[in-house]
């Protein structure tokens, strides 16, 4: 853009890894302003980009005899950006080049990695504004990519949505009057209007990073995380309690490989009824591709077992650690959306659609159940294909009753994946964006793709049908859930908080002096024995700024121990939530374990001693 007059201001880090800059506002007269991005198929041959973006500057600004150049990182031009460390080295060596050019007066490049502000006057000629783009040409394989039928099929297929009233009647959604600003109303406006992309970073972000939960990792690929210490126990935690859960369900717990051949006729037709991208490796002469669930795994060994119909319903249940889809760059953001996530999948075999709707509304109950437990509010949808809604509209309407508030409904006139019906349940951010948690489907495909079959009563090999149910969700992204309300909560004034169970430290113990610190050692290794994570600030602050600290990152209970709670016996924690307790000293062990209940406990991953611990991560 040939500019009368451009100014751009910095304002905060968009990466960990922004370059390090004056936040001084700068302001260029008469330049021809070059906004640029670098892009993912650039990464293999990026001298060859730069050199050309020079040429073609030059070539313009000659023409316009302009003298002074700016040069601006702007990586809303793609929805594939290339990463961050080969984007810079373009932008560098693009500035290096401009400047060794005696013709320029003034060459400026806007740093890279930040927020910025900008205001631009644009000169009125016809050459004022111009694009290029410089591509080398890549094939999907080629980026590692491989995108399924099934996403194809979803755009071209006819999605009409409806309000589902608690009262149960149908309502077209651009007829039904929604609260002003509720989650609801945000819901179908996110997923009636499909936008995706991530303007800014998500309200958790800074979150996660104070509380040295998770944070990104520059080294790795994008939508891959790191995991400190607090963050660790708690995705432990999350990802124990919807384990037991399964299994106290009746489910049977397996473990399959993260990675399949490319090639396996089964693995290839299903992965084009399931609308996601996939990672594509290489090892000598073979492709694989790296699982985006455990379906077929799970199908796998389903196909190989004898089943009985008196075994039925059939549950295998995994928790994937590692599943992999390729998400676009664009849509990642932070929890919300990953490349690698911890997927609890289960898949249920049934012996007829009766019996798939029974267990369906089971696994659905549960679901509800579970989103209880982790204190999460949600909205929900269900999807049918029309014909399947239709058939089973009673059945469909007793489960929406169920949540005694209005829900919406997706009817589709075509089946475009391997799912007559589904419902999720999402949670729904400060920037009214929203993610799928839980989900239970059925699977009317894959039991014929996958050739498994059961022995009916007559002695006889007959197809199931499959339920294919999440009953969390991604594990980070309940963790994502619970950081966005917590932060909405803080901005209504209220106090951001875990359930006592999933907090990374539950009790804190604070000696006012030095002679209460055996003491506070001696109740924390007792906690600590039944279960209970629990530390002491043994750094000798005084109390007011170790309470401060503690109520920082969230501690639920806070024990001050002074002479007199020594003395008596007597312990008054500060509560979270603002609750009065007292606990005698004989007793405290074992009504804190009666609080937590039947909810999985894990060991503190760390020293008890807060002066043992480094820093992991710092805002400066």
């Amino acid at each position: 853009m040939h500019s009368d007059d451009f100014e751009y201001e910095v304002k905060k880090k968009a990466i960990k890894a922004a370059e390090e800059v004056s936040k001084e506002p700068v302001h260029v007269k008469d330049a021809l302003v070059a906004m640029m991005a670098v892009e993912k198929t650039d990464e293999g041959n990026f001298e060859s980009v730069a050199n050309r973006t020079v040429d073609e500057i030059i070539k313009v600004a000659e023409e316009l005899k302009a003298t002074n150049i700016v040069c601006y990182p702007w990586v809303h031009l793609t929805s594939k950006p290339a990463r961050p460390d080969v984007a810079l080295k373009v932008m560098r060596e693009v500035e290096a080049r401009l400047n060794s050019m005696k013709q320029f007066k003034l060459v400026v490049r806007a740093p890279f990695g930040w927020y910025k502000g900008f205001t631009i006057k644009v000169k009125g000629h016809p050459l004022s504004e111009l694009s290029r783009e410089f591509t080398i040409e890549t094939t999907a394989e080629d980026d590692n990519e491989i995108v399924s039928a099934a996403l194809i099929a979803e755009d071209e297929t006819k999605h009409d949505f409806f309000v589902v009233s608690k009262d149960g009647d149908l309502i077209p959604f651009n007829e039904f009057k929604f609260e002003p600003k509720s989650n609801f109303k945000k819901f179908f406006e996110y997923e009636t209007q499909k936008r995706r992309a991530a303007e800014e970073p998500p309200t958790h972000v800074e979150l996660m990073q104070r509380l040295e939960l998770v944070d990104y990792e520059e080294a790795s690929d994008a939508g891959n995380m790191r995991w400190y210490p607090n963050g660790w126990v708690v995705k432990r935690l999350l990802e124990d309690h919807v384990t037991n859960t399964m299994i106290d369900h009746g489910a049977y717990a397996v473990e399959t490989p993260i990675m399949y051949d490319f090639n396996h006729p089964a693995l290839a037709s299903y992965m084009n009824r399931f609308p996601a991208r996939q990672y594509v490796l290489s090892s000598g002469s073979d492709r694989f591709f790296l699982r985006f669930a455990a379906c077929f795994g799970q199908f796998l060994i389903a196909s190989d077992a004898t089943i009985s119909y008196r075994q039925l319903p059939l549950k295998l249940f995994e928790m994937t650690h590692y599943s992999f889809r390729r998400e676009q760059r664009g849509e990642l953001a932070a929890l919300r959306r990953l490349r690698t996530f911890s997927m609890p999948d289960q898949h249920t075999i049934v012996a007829d659609m009766d019996m798939a709707k029974e267990e369906f509304k089971k696994q659905y109950e549960l679901c509800v159940q579970m989103m209880a437990d982790f204190e999460l509010d949600y909205e929900a949808v269900f999807r049918f294909q029309r014909d399947f809604f239709e058939e089973n509209k009673e059945w469909i309407l007793s489960m929406i009753k169920l949540l005694d508030r209005p829900v919406m409904l997706e009817l589709f006139d075509k089946r475009y994946a391997y799912f007559v019906c589904k419902f999720e349940f999402n949670v729904i951010d400060g920037q009214g964006k929203a993610a799928a948690l839980s989900t239970v489907q059925i699977d009317v495909e894959n039991a014929q793709r996958f050739n498994i079959k059961y022995i009916g009563d007559d002695g006889q090999k007959h197809d199931p049908y499959i339920l294919h149910a999440s009953v969390s969700g991604a594990i980070e992204r309940v963790l994502y859930g619970i950081l966005e309300q917590a932060a909405m909560k803080a901005k209504r004034g209220q106090k951001p908080s875990f359930p006592l169970w999933l907090a990374p430290v539950q009790v804190r113990l604070c000696p006012v002096t030095e002679s209460q610190l055996d003491y506070c050692i001696k109740l924390a290794e007792e906690m600590t024995k039944a279960g209970i994570r629990a530390d002491v600030d043994d750094r000798g602050e005084r109390v007011g700024k170790m309470i401060r600290e503690a109520e920082r990152v969230w501690i639920p209970l806070i024990f001050i121990i002074g002479n007199e709670e020594v003395k008596t016996g007597i312990l008054k924690p500060r509560t979270r939530d603002g609750s009065k307790l007292t606990f005698k000293r004989d007793t405290v062990v074992q009504e804190l374990k009666e609080r937590i209940g039947d909810y999985p406990t894990r060991k503190l991953p760390m020293s008890i001693f807060l002066s043992k611990r480094p820093i992991f991560f710092s805002a400066n």
